[in-house]
C-alpha cells in the first residue's frame, strides 16, 4: 500500500499512549552482592553502577562524603592514579564518581568488549584505595580555592542559605562546606570512611546495555568470588532544626548587580502519598519552561531569564525551592509575584487545556526517559533504592494522566502557604 503523503498523520496526545517500564533483572552474585541487570539497547555499549550508602548523611566530619568519593582514582595498593586513568584512556571509558545526599555512586561507561579488562580497575579501586598525602593535599588545596571563588557567587551562597535554612546547619542536608572543615580533612578519616562505607558488603550493582551472559559472568567473576565480612554500620538519624527568621537578606557584594533570589519549604520524601501529584502541581507552577512563573515573571514582567521551582525528594526529608537570579532592582517584585502566582493556584482551579499541555510534557519527558537502556536503567536504579518496583512506576503515570484540577487546587492550598516558606534574598 503506497502511503498517501498528502494526508498528515494524526497526532496523538502524550496521555494516550500505554506505558510500560521494561523489566529488570535482580539477582545477586555468588556472595551476596545485589546485582539488577537491564539487557535492551542495540550498541555495544555498558553503564555499570556501584551504589554504597555513603552520602553526606553518613559523614562523621564535613566534607568527607565528597573527599573520598573525589580521590577513589588517586591510587591504589597496586596503581598509581596515572595508571588508573591511563587504563580508562587506553579502552575509552569514562569512570564518574560522586557523592549524593544519601548515597556515592561510582558509575562505569565503556565498550561491552571492554569490561573484562576495566573490572579489574574498578575492583582495585573499590577495595585498596590508598589516598596518598599528596593527593590529598592537592584535593584539599582546589577544593578551597573552588570555595573561595564560589562564595563570591550570589547564586552559590542563595543554595548554601536555603538548605541551611530548611534543615538546619548542621542537618546534612543542610550542612555547608567551610574552609575551615576542608583544612581540617585529613587521610586517616578518609580511609576510615572509606573502608566503612565503601565495603562491597553493603554495595548494590546495576548494570545497563547489552547485557548478555558473558557480561554478568564477568562481573561475578571479578566481584562475586571474594567472601564478604559484612559489618553493620551505626544508626544515623538526624532531626531538621529550620531556621527561625523566615526572611533573611544577605548582602554578598555591595557593588552586585544581581540578585539571587530562593523560596523554599520542607516537602515529604517519595514515600508521601502527596509526592507524585505535587510533581504536577509543581510543573504547573514552576517546573518546565511553559511555567505560571516562566510565563509571568520572565515573558511579561521581564525581570529574570529563566525562574524554575523543584521538589527535591531525599530520603530523610526533602524540599521545595523557587530559584531564580535576577537584576538588584527588581528582586522585591519578582518575590512579590512569586507569592501572586501561589495564590492564583490556591484559588482558581488550573484549566483543562492547561493541564493537558503540562500531562502532554511530563508524559512524553516519560517517553524520551525510556528510549534508552541508561535512562531506563536511572529510573529502576532510585525505585530500587527508594524501595519501589514497577507498581510505583505504574500508579505515577496514572496520576499524572488522571489528577483532576479540583485535587491540584486542593494541594496548591495544602503547599502554597505563604507563611510555611523560607525566602533568601543574596546580592
Amino acid at each position: 500500500m503506497t502511503l498517501d503523503r498528502t494526508i498528515a498523520p494524526a497526532i496523538h496526545d502524550a496521555v494516550e499512549f500505554d506505558y510500560k517500564l521494561p523489566p529488570i533483572q535482580s539477582g545477586v552474585l555468588d556472595n551476596g552482592i545485589p546485582c539488577h541487570s537491564l539487557d535492551a539497547g542495540v550498541q555495544e555499549v555498558l553503564e555499570t553502577d556501584w551504589v554504597f550508602p555513603a552520602g553526606v548523611w553518613y559523614e562523621p566530619a564535613n566534607g568527607v562524603a565528597h573527599a573520598v568519593a573525589a580521590l577513589l582514582k588517586s591510587g591504589t595498593a597496586t596503581r598509581t592514579a596515572a595508571e588508573i586513568n591511563e587504563a580508562l584512556e587506553f579502552y575509552g571509558a569514562e569512570l564518574r564518581t560522586g557523592a549524593q545526599n544519601d548515597q556515592a555512586v561510582v558509575t562505569l561507561y565503556c565498550l561491552s568488549k571492554h569490561l573484562g579488562a576495566l573490572l579489574p580497575v574498578v575492583y582495585d579501586m573499590l577495595t585498596s584505595c590508598t589516598f596518598p598525602d599528596y593527593e590529598v593535599e592537592l584535593y584539599r588545596t582546589n577544593s578551597i580555592q573552588r570555595l573561595s571563588v564560589n562564595m563570591r557567587k550570589c547564586e552559590f551562597v542563595a543554595n548554601r542559605e536555603i538548605d541551611a535554612a530548611l534543615f538546619g546547619k548542621e542537618h546534612p542536608y543542610g550542612r555547608c562546606t567551610q574552609e575551615a572543615s576542608l583544612m581540617a580533612l585529613n587521610g586517616a578519616d578518609i580511609a576510615s570512611f572509606y573502608k566503612a562505607h565503601y565495603n562491597l558488603a553493603h554495595a548494590q550493582i546495576f548494570i545497563a546495555g547489552k547485557v548478555g551472559p558473558d557480561a554478568l559472568a564477568l562481573v561475578n567473576d571479578v566481584f562475586g568470588k571474594k567472601t564478604l565480612i559484612f559489618q553493620p554500620l551505626p544508626p544515623v538519624a538526624f532531626q531538621p532544626t529550620p531556621g527561625e527568621e523566615r526572611v533573611v537578606h544577605i548582602m554578598n557584594d555591595a557593588a552586585g548587580v544581581q540578585g539571587a533570589v530562593r523560596i523554599g519549604r520542607p516537602f515529604p520524601t517519595r514515600h508521601h502519598p502527596d509526592y507524585t501529584p505535587m510533581v504536577v502541581l509543581n510543573t504547573v507552577f514552576g517546573g518546565y519552561f511553559g511555567s505560571r512563573l516562566m510565563s509571568n515573571i520572565r515573558e511579561d514582567k521581564g525581570y529574570t531569564y529563566g525562574i524554575y521551582s523543584g521538589i527535591s525528594p531525599e530520603r530523610n526529608g526533602g524540599s521545595m525551592v523557587i530559584q531564580t537570579e535576577t537584576g538588584r532592582d527588581v528582586v522585591a517584585d519578582a518575590v512579590r509575584e512569586v507569592y501572586i502566582e501561589m495564590d492564583r493556584l490556591c484559588n482558581e482551579p488550573v484549566s483543562e487545556d492547561e493541564l493537558l499541555l503540562v500531562k502532554n510534557y511530563l508524559l512524553g519527558g516519560l517517553l524520551g526517559d525510556l528510549d534508552g537502556p541508561f535512562s531506563i536503567l536511572r529510573r529502576w536504579r532510585s525505585l530500587i533504592l527508594d524501595g519501589f518496583d514497577e507498581t510505583r512506576f505504574n500508579n505515577s503515570v496514572r496520576i499524572y494522566k488522571s489528577v483532576t484540577p479540583n485535587e491540584l487546587q486542593m494541594l496548591a492550598r495544602r503547599y502554597f502557604r505563604k507563611e510555611e516558606f523560607y525566602e533568601i534574598v543574596v546580592i
